[in-house]
């Protein structure tokens, strides 16, 4: 058993397979001098009774970027480390029982093709060919990945372990974390063994992660957003059938996964596990009557199979020979879920130099990627791939307990299902309502939850089908596509009003406020009564996140960002701000109105009070009023037409948003300004915009101003990328599509070469066609350029298209 050194670069508290790939991936990178701490064994908890699986398959392309990376990890880990281990890439099957199902497959499909996946679609009548024991009469198709397996979770963990070994690294058993203190800049982490001094921290605590996270409550850390779901799976004797197959093939039939029933049904020796994800599912330590114990090590619940019987007696149908099988063994332990289901990787929010890698629900296919993204994180400042899907910044103070389990309850009951573009899941809703939330409900709106806070998606007239059945589609066309369009056409040729609570708002104060932001961003800042947007590359010219800048004063600087960016951006200013200055989060100060359209000017003149409504485009106007109560306006329109933001009190918004209903303007909702958005060419932050792209690729130069004397992150890089010219380049495309719009990451392919994915995509309503925002090889950027894009498995013809489509001049925005 090794002993406690006094030193570490990186402590690492949890020894499951995460943790054990942390350090695995810290050192291999150099850093052997890093140490993990585990309470009790390696693999104590979810790890050990973990059934393995390794899949590729994800609808998320990080995830995806991360699952793939494991699997060809895995492939030569043992080899690599000088550790046995089981690993059995058998292939796998994922049966669909609709129209809706094999869109998915086919979108999956291309997301896989980009990252060189050869998923294969099948019919059903392909299907007895790869599995011999499968009914297929109800089925539409299914996906296969050749790529999936199992392997052994524990040798996994111990094979990463060996490997962290022998380039340097310490693992301590035995020795669970009591508490960390922090002092001249380096986190003091106390154990029974004694204290050890590390300049970062890793909670991969699993199922006890949030306890862990307790620990850095006093240091600017809050509740880890989690849960812990009770999961079973179940192990049958071997059949006769199966030996006999399996030995005349010589390998193991495919994992197969009936994900419209919802399970997973694999080889396990010559029998079978079937491991069921239930409606009816059970949450364990989320009462008080249910307390967390101390120590669940080497651990399982007791069974519960009644919950189960129903995907028991499907899977016999679909299988019949499993009836044949009897059952020996169930397993039945924790499984920790975020309210998204991703699990947490990155920075952890509000403490300085502490990271989180837990919360993982299949920590085994995606321990291999996990471990390399922290490490990148840690030693680099930042990551290969664009993690916000799995960043812990993305929950906010929203995410409360009751919340997590509600919502950790949803996911597990609907692990394998499809996220559709106008479907809002119901649980864990209304956490943050503004003062206009009745009257938008009075006024028909469908809302959705934007960081928590509701915000109106569209609004439905008498008769509409509002029902969640009815948002179970991938095409364009549902009971909101008709109240859309009309929205749209209130913007285009009158006056629109949409409540965009929730914005970020942060302020930077203190001497040197402008500078400290100005040489974070590529932009150059606007003048006092300006507004402006601002972009804030990292080290590789790759866009970390897009502001609304006005500057009050050299030590004053305000900033308006996207709702689910705000930790994310407040973390990024004040981990950089020097002594002396502060950023101040003051997103519940304010309520926004955007009123927008050629007929603004005059509805506004009918409510104004001291506001210049003459003043130009980009301009700021304080001191007025609209309908009395005061406010700010900013002279902007995310919707590309004439319009101002109303920056007011939350108080004072109801007053305001009667007075605009009076004087003639109408509601439209969230999915009518993106329709509007992608027209304008607009982007959206973590779709058109992440680190995925430099500012360069995204078409953003017009916003870098590489001579300021501040300099910023990234210069070098973007000014050799200039001279030498973006791999890719955004771009406009108008697609001749057929039901459905592209959605993101839908591939753009040339002669058969792969030369593109969109970022954003929709049908604009005021040019009257399917339109997208893709990334494009830069010799194909040139307008006019015909290319294809795969819409759900359909190759639709597309132009390249200069951006915006409406109003390239911005005539109208500019009125």
């Amino acid at each position: 058993m090794s002993e406690l050194p006094a030193t570490a670069r990186v402590v690492i508290i949890g020894g499951g397979a995460v943790g054990a790939s942390t350090l695995f991936h810290l050192a291999k990178a150099g850093w052997g001098d890093c140490v993990l701490l585990e309470k009790n064994e390696l693999t104590a908890g979810s790890t050990w009774h973990a059934a393995g699986n390794v899949p590729t398959f994800s609808a998320s392309w990080s995830i995806m970027n991360m699952q793939r990376y494991s699997t060809e990890l895995y492939r030569g880990l043992a080899e690599a480390v000088d550790y046995p281990m089981n690993y059995h890439v058998t292939g796998s099957i994922r049966l669909a029982h609709s129209r809706e199902r094999m869109q998915e497959f086919k979108r999956v499909r291309g997301m896989g093709q980009a990252q060189e996946l050869d998923l294969e679609l099948l019919a059903p009548g392909e299907l007895p060919g790869r599995y011999p024991f499968m009914e297929t009469h109800d089925l539409e198709g299914a996906l296969y990945d050749p790529d999936d397996g199992d392997i052994d979770p524990a040798q996994l963990t111990q094979a990463l372990a060996k490997g962290a070994r022998d380039l340097g690294a310490t693992l301590v058993r035995f020795c669970p974390v009591t508490g960390v203190d922090r002092k001249n800049g380096e986190w003091i982490v106390e154990t029974p063994k004694g204290s050890i001094r590390a300049d970062y921290v890793v909670n991969a605590a699993g199922y006890y992660a949030q306890r862990v996270g307790d620990l850095f409550r006093p240091f600017g850390g809050r509740s880890v957003p989690m849960m812990v779901m009770s999961h079973q799976y179940m192990l049958f004797e071997d059949l006769p059938a199966v030996r006999a197959w399996s030995e005349g093939e010589g390998r193991k039939l495919p994992l197969l996964r009936d994900v419209d029933s919802s399970y997973y049904l694999r080889q396990e020796q010559f029998g079978f596990n079937l491991g069921p994800y239930e409606r009816n599912c059970k949450g364990h330590w989320v009462e008080p009557s249910d307390p967390m114990p101390d120590d669940f090590s080497f651990q399982l619940y007791p069974d519960d199979l009644e919950r189960l019987e129903w995907y028991i007696e499907d899977a016999m149908g679909r299988v019949p020979l499993l009836a044949e099988a009897g059952l020996y063994k169930t397993i039945n332990g924790p499984i920790p879920y975020t309210p998204d289901g991703n699990p947490l990787i990155g920075p952890m929010p509000g403490v300085p130099n502490a990271f989180e890698a837990c919360a993982f629900t299949f920590g085994i296919a995606q321990s291999g990627g996990a471990g390399k993204v922290i490490a990148d994180w840690i030693i680099e400042g930042e990551t290969e791939w664009d993690m916000w899907s799995c960043d812990p910044r993305r929950f906010t103070a929203h995410a409360d307990h009751d919340y997590c389990v509600a919502k950790g309850m949803e996911v597990y009951g609907h692990e394998y299902a499809m996220h559709f573009p106008h479907h809002e899941w119901p649980a864990g809703r209304n956490k943050k309502l503004s003062p206009l939330h009745s009257r938008l409900e009075k006024a028909g709106a469908v809302f959705g939850a934007y960081n928590g806070w509701e915000r109106a998606n569209w609004f439905a007239k008498p008769g509409d089908d509002t029902s969640e059945e009815a948002t179970q589609t991938w095409d364009r066309e549902g009971p909101w596509e008709a109240r859309i369009r009309e929205e749209c056409e209130i913007v285009r040729d009158r006056c629109g009003v949409l409540p965009i609570s929730g914005f970020t708002r942060l302020e930077v104060k203190g001497a040197g406020a402008r500078a400290f932001v100005d040489g974070l961003t590529a932009s150059k800042l606007p003048p006092q009564g300006r507004v402006a947007l601002a972009y804030f590359p990292d080290s590789r010219g790759r866009i970390v996140t897009e502001m609304t800048v006005t500057v009050h004063s050299d030590d004053h600087v305000g900033l308006i960002t996207a709702a689910p960016a705000q930790w994310h951006d407040a973390e990024m200013l004040s981990r950089q701000a020097p002594d002396g200055i502060t950023v101040t989060d003051i997103t519940n100060d304010f309520e926004c109105l955007l009123v927008t359209g050629p007929k603004t000017r005059d509805t506004l003149a009918q409510l104004n009070d001291g506001h210049d409504l003459q003043a130009r485009w980009l301009s700021i106007s304080d001191g007025g009023t609209i309908a009395g109560e005061p406010c700010r306006l900013l002279r902007v329109s995310f919707a590309g037409e004439l319009g101002w933001e109303i920056h007011s009190a939350p108080d004072s918004a109801p007053v305001i948003w009667d007075a605009l209903m009076d004087a003639g303007a109408k509601p439209f909702g969230m999915y009518a300004l993106n329709a509007l958005r992608i027209e304008k060419g607009y982007r959206t932050w973590k779709g058109d915009l992440s680190t995925d792209y430099t500012l360069l690729e995204a078409g953003l130069g017009r916003f870098i101003d590489f001579e300021k004397n501040t300099g910023f992150p990234g210069r070098d890089a973007l000014l050799a990328e200039r001279n030498s010219g973006p791999a890719k380049q955004a771009v406009g495309l108008m697609i001749d599509a057929g039901k459905a719009d592209a959605p993101y990451m839908a591939l753009l392919w040339k002669d058969g070469d792969l030369v593109g994915e969109t970022t954003s995509g929709g049908w604009g309503y005021r040019v009257g066609a399917s339109i997208a925002i893709g990334m494009l090889r830069s010799d194909l950027a040139e307008p006019g350029t015909e290319v294809e894009v795969d819409i759900f498995g359909e190759m639709r013809r597309a132009t390249v298209h200069d951006l915006p489509f409406w109003d390239p001049k911005n005539e109208r925005i500019r009125a």
